[in-house]
């Protein structure tokens, strides 16, 4: 596995040198080399990109609804990175990674205590820099949910669901995959599961959490006519959309090359393998949507090029350059008639955010086990891919992977939003969903009054 033999050569280095500079300190604690430098910075650096994406998160978002909702939208995105992070302080983070068994984990690290956040171990990151990389990955879950739930969500319930999701949803499915726990001991013959980056992990999470966020909202007023036809609701801003579609692209670049976890030769492959899928993924869309609809839409379009980085996270270190093409295409199509099929069925979603991370996300998941070629440092093997000769093994635990998934984040988030709507509430009244958010829950415009009429 790429990354464990790094690590170990590394390590290796590192006792070399003391064993030259300390011969009487031979079995002494190894001291963190050049390179374990180099790695613990380079990760950081990644996680300033990845919280960076919630930058990008509130502009397509904000982009993508009404005029009168945008407070409302940038106050639950910052919300997600307060809230989100101190709780995964709190729980989340020994949830995911603290002492524990197969299905639970937390037995230590809540709160960071008993932790040097500043030791380098040779060979391995800091647990400042692995916190502080994960924190920003649950902000990133979190958010996905938001522009599900867009312009009829009180502003309290959804801090509440915020705090839960970082603190406990999401955490232990990080710890039954990242965190070595459930889904990590499984497989089927030679197959283990895989996700490189988050495609499921990350994203199917949020998007899984953004259908109940929607389902138990329903569609906003005026969304479907006497008939149940979709209406379409045009967002106010889409240059802020499009926007924030490169914001997120950029991120990505820390968001998937930053979960090699190591400043090695591998980062900029899966850099490139990153932005192949996107502009795929961007490219698909376009074709698709200008089929079906008679006209390139530039929202869509965004969409397409989310998708196709969704749709790579998971498999980027497995793949050649050749299949981030292919399978960010694929997202690129996959995206356009998700979005169509979940407005027929009545699950208003305003963003897109269902099919872009949810939908997506699966597919992400189930590309590796018919594309791999490449020990990813999870597969422990080359050519795992169903195309590439490994049978039909690796895509049954990655199908295995999505089910559990999907049935853990569902279950638990239904509960928390059936115990929202009938304790507190989950949504506004229809008076204050028709004259706006921002007033009756911040209290503020976003927008000048002259500018009344964009809502």
């Amino acid at each position: 596995m790429r990354k464990r033999t790094i690590r170990i050569i590394s390590g290796l280095g590192g006792a070399a040198a003391i064993l030259a500079v300390t011969p009487h300190t031979a079995f002494a604690q190894e001291l963190p080399t050049t390179q374990d430098y180099l790695n613990n910075l380079w990760v950081f650096i990644a996680g300033v990109l990845v919280f960076f994406m919630q930058a990008g998160f509130a502009l397509v978002e904000a982009g993508l609804t009404r005029a009168k909702n945008v407070v409302n939208i940038f106050a639950k995105n910052m919300a997600d990175a307060i809230v989100g992070v101190l709780a995964f302080f709190a729980s989340g983070y020994a949830l995911a990674f603290g002492g524990g068994g197969g299905w639970f984990s937390g037995t230590d690290s809540f709160f960071l205590e008993g932790n040097n956040l500043a030791e380098i171990p040779s060979g391995g990151l800091s647990v400042a820099t692995t916190f502080f990389f994960q924190a920003v990955f649950a902000a990133t879950a979190v958010t996905i949910a938001s522009g599900a739930m867009a312009e009829r969500t009180k502003f309290s319930a959804y801090l509440i669901f915020s705090t839960i999701m970082c603190a406990f949803i999401y955490p232990i499915v990080v710890h039954w995959t990242w965190g070595g726990g459930l889904i990590a001991k499984i497989n089927i013959g030679d197959a283990v599961y895989s996700d490189f980056a988050g495609s499921g992990i990350v994203h199917m999470t949020g998007g899984i959490a953004a259908f109940m966020g929607a389902l138990f909202l329903g569609p906003r007023i005026g969304k479907y006519d006497e008939n149940g036809n979709a209406r379409a609701i045009p967002g106010h801003n889409i240059p802020f959309a499009i926007l924030g579609v490169f914001i997120l692209w950029v991120g990505w670049f820390g968001f998937n090359p930053g979960s090699e976890l190591l400043a090695d030769e591998f980062v900029s492959t899966v850099a490139v393998n990153t932005m192949l899928a996107a502009a795929a993924g961007g490219l698909a869309t376009t074709i698709t949507i200008w089929l079906k609809a008679g006209k390139p839409d530039l929202a869509m379009i965004g969409n397409g090029v989310l998708a196709g980085l969704v749709a790579i996270t998971a498999p980027v270190g497995a793949v050649t350059a050749l299949m981030a093409v292919v399978i960010g295409f694929i997202g690129g199509i996959i995206v356009v008639f998700s979005v169509f099929f979940f407005d027929k069925i009545k699950i208003d979603d305003p963003v897109g955010a269902v099919s872009v991370h949810g939908v997506c996300g699966a597919w992400g998941l189930l590309s590796i086990g018919l594309f791999s070629t490449y020990d990813d440092a999870f597969l422990g093997r080359e050519d795992a891919g169903l195309f590439y000769g490994g049978g039909f093994e690796q895509l049954a635990v990655q199908g295995l992977m999505l089910l559990i998934i999907l049935v853990w984040v569902g279950l638990t988030t239904a509960a928390v939003f059936a115990g929202l709507k009938y304790t507190v509430g989950l949504r506004v009244t229809a008076e204050e969903e028709i004259e706006g958010l921002d007033v009756l829950e911040h209290g503020l415009s976003g927008y000048a009054a002259d500018l009344a009429h964009l809502s």
